[in-house]
């Protein structure tokens, strides 16, 4: 499907990925409208949208994914939706289960149905490897069984299992992606290289949950991005797709890392573990390569110069003002 001039929606547009997908689209040739409740999760997400209020091809729709009729307005004459918004955060889901239900569940009917109901062509939704829950096998393809170990992964498995419903019972198109520890400029504060950069940053040590050896497939926002555009734009359809760089990290590793490159010479802070965490992450991009023409760009080395790059001149930014 070529998307230059297509109608597309953003939900969670204002977002992490979200803001850059629209960013992304837009310099495809794309009217983009991008559906956000601005919530108070985290701040700063109107700024993620800023340099894009004055484009002619751009659209800001304020709404939340649990009204029906805004999202159901929002979504006329779209062609293609892009399924961003979620209540995300594993440590949050296992505090608040019902907001994470909620939002990713009962939203993401919302969506499916919005997109029927409005003849969409084609809806992508983001999914999580965290789905995956403890691994059976390594590297996790998309046929490893999925065993969430915490509410956050039971609600994006929810939302898929309601995306392939779709498929198969109206015709509509559908295809999950599941991407694996997305990073990079805009990320949001709970999200571990986030956190550690602005602790660090700070002069404070990183706070590490358990020992440190559980292991993240770190995945940067750009080779995220450009596998959610393949998602509509190739012609696939009900299937569900890892979206992961393929090599895994351990987190004591990348808190390092992170020291290193900011400069700083500190030892981590380690605390208690939590229920519901997992041990490992890493991930088969075979198919994405075979059904999307996809494969990752970014190494982690590089990824995360691009992103302290990006800090350092958000930090400066405001003094130089």
């Amino acid at each position: 499907m070529d998307l230059t001039g297509r109608k597309v929606l953003v939900t969670g547009g204002a977002g992490f990925i979200g803001s850059a997908l629209v960013e992304f689209l837009l310099s495809k040739g794309c009217e983009v409208t991008a559906y956000d409740s601005f919530d108070d999760f985290y701040p700063g997400k109107e700024e993620n949208l800023g340099p894009y209020l004055n484009d002619k091809d751009f659209r800001l729709v304020r709404g939340n994914i649990l009204d029906f009729d805004s999202l159901n307005d929002a979504m006329g004459g779209v062609s293609v939706v892009f399924h961003e918004a979620a209540q995300a955060g594993v440590r949050y889901g296992i505090d608040h289960p019902r907001d994470a239900h909620e939002t990713n569940v009962t939203g993401t009917l919302n969506v499916l149905e919005a997109a029927r109901k409005n003849e969409v062509e084609k809806v992508v939704y983001a999914s999580s490897s965290s789905v995956y829950g403890n691994p059976v096998s390594l590297p996790m393809v998309e046929d490893h069984p999925p065993s969430p170990t915490n509410p956050y992964g039971a609600t994006k498995l929810a939302a898929e299992k309601y995306c392939i419903a779709y498929q198969r019972t109206y015709g509509l198109k559908t295809v999950c992606l599941r991407y694996f520890s997305v990073y990079g400029p805009r990320g949001r504060p709970d999200q571990v290289i986030t956190a550690f950069t602005n602790i660090i940053a700070r002069g404070g040590r990183p706070r590490i949950f358990g020992d440190g050896k559980q292991s993240r497939d770190f995945t940067y926002i750009s080779d995220v991005v450009s596998a959610t555009y393949l998602g509509a734009a190739v012609d696939v359809d009900g299937e569900i797709i890892n979206v992961g760089y393929g090599k895994d990290l351990s987190i004591e590793f990348v808190a390092r890392k992170v020291a290193e490159g900011l400069g700083k010479d500190v030892q981590p802070d380690f605390v208690k573990g939590y229920e519901g965490d997992f041990p490992q992450t890493l991930c088969s991009n075979s198919k994405a390569l075979h059904q999307l023409g996809w494969r990752p760009k970014v190494p982690f080395e590089e990824g995360l110069s691009k992103y302290l790059e990006w800090y350092r001149a958000k930090m400066v930014r405001p003094l130089s003002s």
